[in-house]
């Protein structure tokens, strides 16, 4: 089996930075035709907008895919650009603090929108468009592949990522449910459980607190923090042929971080 995604056609949201820019780009490094999604319209603009031409394999869509017209928008245009959709990498992600006594507290029902709710409804409709690209086609032909990202945190309790950490563990459960639904139209779905990774909220973390690196570095048995093109590797094997006998899985990418007591270590 081969790890190509060369002639592919991937959506990727949150790719105005982070994991999700970091993921993107690879895509178009390995001959995929991508197309960059994310609410932030002037990062979009800034990080991949002079790439972002009418025949090339860049595009950008800047809109709120909590919102249901942003996600039909998105498919239509990728649809527009390039014809049709192969891979879905949901690489958005937002994390807050939760007071896990406030009953006031809004972040919970915020962090199931943001990274639960807009990822569940943008898979089901590349589904939908997946399953119409093969219709015809031989019984057991792939159809697509979807990638979801999740952390650690969804198998960890930790009081203050009360909400993230809900949503993390819905991603779970709705990556195997799907996978079990797709799974005789051709469709593969995986989640990919991070923990240890240079994300944008971790980088922000550790400029504001310095002692967090040595923390995190201290509490990952691999003795360090992962770039983000390591993620962006194991997202594309998953993309690829190579795991073409995979799907409903979780993998752990955290440097072995989980199985240690997650008390001891920080939060990302």
């Amino acid at each position: 089996m081969s790890l190509s995604i060369q002639g592919k056609t991937a959506i990727v949201t949150g790719a105005a930075n982070g994991f999700g820019l970091a993921i993107a780009r690879h895509f178009v490094d390995k001959g995929a035709n991508v197309m960059f999604a994310d609410i932030d319209e002037d990062r979009l603009v800034d990080e991949i907008g002079a790439e972002a031409r009418a025949e090339g394999p860049v595009r950008l869509f800047a809109g709120d895919l909590r919102q249901k017209l942003a996600i039909t928008n998105l498919l239509s245009a990728t649809m527009d650009a390039f014809e049709r959709v192969d891979i879905l990498v949901n690489a958005t992600r937002q994390v807050i603090l939760s007071d896990p006594l406030a009953s006031e507290d809004d972040g919970v029902e915020q962090m199931l929108q943001q990274n639960l709710l807009g990822s569940l409804r943008l898979a089901q409709l590349c589904a939908k468009r997946m399953i119409a690209q093969t219709e015809g086609a031989e019984p057991g032909t792939p159809a697509g592949s979807i990638i979801n990202l999740s952390s650690i945190v969804s198998r960890q309790t930790r009081p203050e990522l009360l909400g993230y950490s809900i949503a993390c563990a819905g991603i779970d459960q709705m990556t195997r449910s799907m996978a079990l639904a797709l799974a005789p139209r051709g469709i593969r779905v995986n989640a990919i459980a991070v923990g240890s990774v240079m994300s944008a909220s971790l980088l922000s973390q550790i400029k504001e607190t310095p002692d967090c690196r040595a923390a995190i570095t201290a509490g990952t048995p691999l003795g360090r923090i992962a770039a983000a093109a390591e993620l962006a590797e194991t997202v594309q094997y998953l993309a690829s042929d190579a795991s073409g006998f995979m799907t409903g899985q979780v993998l752990t990418l955290d440097g072995g971080r989980s199985l240690l007591d997650p008390v001891a270590t920080p939060a990302h």
